[in-house]
């Protein structure tokens, strides 16, 4: 169980360390220091709520049509080599983080922002539903909610640490070559785990 978990940790991890709207507001919501706690949360528990949703709702079909599990075994490879390809072109760019992501200055209008930033990203769903829950579905009968908990748990990690870690961080998020360094290693990370889910 504790490599579903390590699994479902470094999935969740590689997929959710990007440049995107979403961090870009959690980061400036945190170097601001406004309503860190709540944004954080709300952030983690959509992507626990998106992980465990596409775990078991895709398993509950693959009960009724189960040669879709080799259709998500490699559609899911496919879209992993993609995205590392992605971030792999990414680290030859010049980014730094972007600023043009508006700081809401009260709560709900900061929780307004941060849920249209989650659930109006078409990105999300293909993210945490369906590749997430292929990939969960593809693992050995039992490790199913361990994996969908390492991913939760990833996503926890990541929203608090650059939540609260942001003021002190400010400097150097501010430059292109830590974010070259993220997704080099989101590189490796998607085309290790395409390669494993390939040959599983």
């Amino acid at each position: 169980m504790l490599n579903a978990i390590l699994a479902g940790f470094a999935l969740g991890g590689g997929l959710i360390v990007a440049i995107g709207a979403q961090n870009a507001f959690v980061i400036r919501q945190g170097v601001l220091n406004q309503h860190v706690l709540w944004i954080c949360l709300f952030c983690s528990v959509s992507d626990a709520i998106l992980i465990w949703g596409g775990t078991y709702g895709l398993g509950t079909i693959l009960e009724v049509l189960p040669w879709l599990l080799k259709v998500m075994q490699y559609g899911g490879a496919a879209f992993l080599i993609w995205y590392g390809i992605k971030a792999a072109r990414r680290v030859l760019k010049s980014e730094a983080l972007n600023d043009s992501t508006k700081v809401a200055s009260n709560l709900f209008m900061a929780l307004a922002t941060c849920a249209a930033l989650t659930w109006l990203n078409p990105h999300v769903y293909l993210d945490t539903v369906v590749l997430v829950g292929s990939i969960a579905n593809a693992r050995p009968q039992g490790e199913q909610a361990a994996f969908a908990l390492g991913a939760s748990l990833a996503s926890f990690a990541w929203f608090y640490t650059i939540g609260y870690g942001a003021k002190s961080l400010r400097g150097p998020l501010s430059k292109p070559i830590v974010w070259r360094g993220i997704d080099a290693a989101i590189a490796l990370i998607m085309f290790w785990l395409a390669i494993k889910l390939l040959i599983s």
